[in-house]
């Protein structure tokens, strides 16, 4: 007798299964097409995601049509540890962004941001000179800083007033407290009174666009407040994957009760 929780697993986990192929398809491309280090960055993690999607399914598939009972174990194992990863990922996640806020400067409609005011972990992942070179290569080549392009011709006061993004405001100009005077939105003179001593963000601060202040703890810490903005959408995710992935354990538990229950039937019938 057909069950309603075994069809539902199966259908569930054919939906996942035909999405996997299209992710590994993805990776693959990425792996020889990819017209960035920060687009190759992508290839293996979208790759071993597929990958597992594909496993996955197929451990569902097979137990729940095929009744194979311990293939479900094994699918019910790998949720379980996926349910936990996920619920210690975003408890984590929460912890470590819950410190940051931007400065709000008088007379500016943006803010600025300083990297002490975060977390001492993510100081350090940022603080990694690997992993801050593939971050700023990313930003290089997606030109964050070259919407300023447009805006040469503004007077310092209209750009004063613009709302800039943390990135732009971290990365595509110099720290306020350093005193560099505008001259537009890409050139900056330094003030005549010399360099704030202490500023090392104001010392490196280039004019050079390949350059700007993509090396300075300003820019780091405009990279943490995106991520810290970005991260209330992905906890919001995570959350609902997680009720998800109850729900289809649960489904896979009834699964297996039903396929001790077919077995037992057919064994004293």
């Amino acid at each position: 007798m057909v069950r309603i929780s075994n069809g539902l697993l199966g259908t569930l986990n054919l939906l996942i299964l035909l999405l996997s192929v299209p992710v590994i398809g993805i990776g693959a491309w990425l792996r020889f097409h990819a017209a960035s280090e920060c687009e190759k960055f992508l290839q293996w993690p979208v790759i071993i995601l597929g990958v597992f999607l594909l496993v996955v399914s197929l451990l569902g598939l097979f137990g729940s049509c095929c009744r194979i009972t311990f293939f479900l174990w094994i699918y019910l194992f790998v949720l379980f540890l996926l349910i936990l990863g996920m619920f210690c990922f975003t408890v984590f996640a929460f912890v470590i962004t819950n410190k940051g806020v931007g400065e709000v400067i008088s007379g500016k409609g943006y803010k600025e941001y300083r990297l002490g005011d975060y977390s001492k972990w993510l100081q350090k992942r940022v603080g990694d000179w690997k992993t801050w070179e593939e971050i700023k290569s990313c930003m290089k080549d997606g030109k964050v800083c070259g919407g300023f392009d447009g805006d040469v011709g503004l007077k310092a006061n209209e750009f004063y007033k613009q709302n800039l993004s943390p990135i732009k405001s971290g990365c595509c100009k110099p720290p306020t407290y350093c005193g560099f005077v505008y001259q537009n939105a890409t050139y900056w003179v330094a003030p005549k009174s010399g360099i704030t001593p202490g500023g090392v963000d104001c010392k490196t601060w280039s004019n050079d666009q390949r350059k700007l202040c993509y090396d300075c703890d300003s820019c780091k810490a405009g990279v943490l407040a995106t991520m810290k903005s970005k991260w209330k959408y992905v906890s919001i995710f995570n959350i609902a994957l997680i009720v998800f992935l109850i729900i289809v354990y649960s489904i896979g538990c009834c699964a297996i009760r039903n396929n001790k229950n077919d077995s037992y039937y057919k064994h004293y019938n």
